[in-house]
């Protein structure tokens, strides 16, 4: 296996795991307050960008 060159710095190390870092997930929020993931239907009222789509028991 390969040997690297030199040493890596600490800036370039922080650098690299700074771009894998989590992010929050985006939320989306309802004309009735709730809030879901966006491009989905609502869990909470079954509504997908305003209209009725999918039946929920409340």
């Amino acid at each position: 296996m390969g040997q690297p060159k030199r040493k890596q710095s600490k800036q370039r190390s922080r650098l690299r795991r700074a771009a894998n870092s989590f992010k929050l997930p985006q939320v989306s929020k309802d004309s009735d307050g709730t809030v879901f993931m966006p491009h989905r239907v609502n869990p909470a009222n079954g509504t997908y960008r305003g209209r009725q789509v999918k039946s929920v028991e409340v």
